[in-house]
């Protein structure tokens, strides 16, 4: 069962060392201890990444979705109860089977959702799908390690 845990924008850069502009997560929606967790990213259009891809066309790049996904893999493996060892941080680490469906602009809320596939000591198996208004935009499954930090 799922726990009524809503992680904020203050709470995410507490867990997280990512700061702007490459913070890709904005809540947290869902948790459920060493499982699963959903998160959500609203892309505006003053993202500095549409500047350069691609300014008569705005299209987020597939490598920042997945690494939307990543983070959001990240704050589940360090809430768990039994997560990421303390001075430890994961490091991604490998990208399997990913692939991207739907371009992602801006006005589009991405819905994130991480979920524990394996870990076996300080590996971790994530699988993920990333989706907008309910169609599927991206999945894969993400490899983290870890590292001291």
């Amino acid at each position: 069962m799922a726990e009524e845990i809503v992680f904020d924008i203050n709470e995410i850069k507490r867990i997280l060392a990512h700061r702007y502009p490459f913070l890709l997560i904005d809540r947290v929606v869902e948790f459920v201890d060493s499982e699963r967790l959903v998160a959500v990213k609203a892309v505006s259009v003053n993202e500095p990444f549409f500047q350069g891809h691609f300014p008569e066309r705005p299209v987020m790049p597939g490598v920042l979705i997945l690494e939307a996904l990543a983070q959001a893999g990240a704050i589940l493996a360090i809430k768990s109860k039994k997560g990421v060892a303390p001075g430890k941080q994961p490091f991604l680490v490998a990208a399997d089977k990913f692939k991207w469906k739907k371009q992602v602009v801006p006005g589009d809320l991405l819905r994130i959702e991480a979920i524990s596939e394996s870990r076996k000591g300080a590996f971790w198996s994530i699988r993920g799908e990333v989706t907008v208004d309910g169609a599927l935009v991206a999945s894969g499954v993400l490899k983290a390690a870890e590292v001291d930090f």
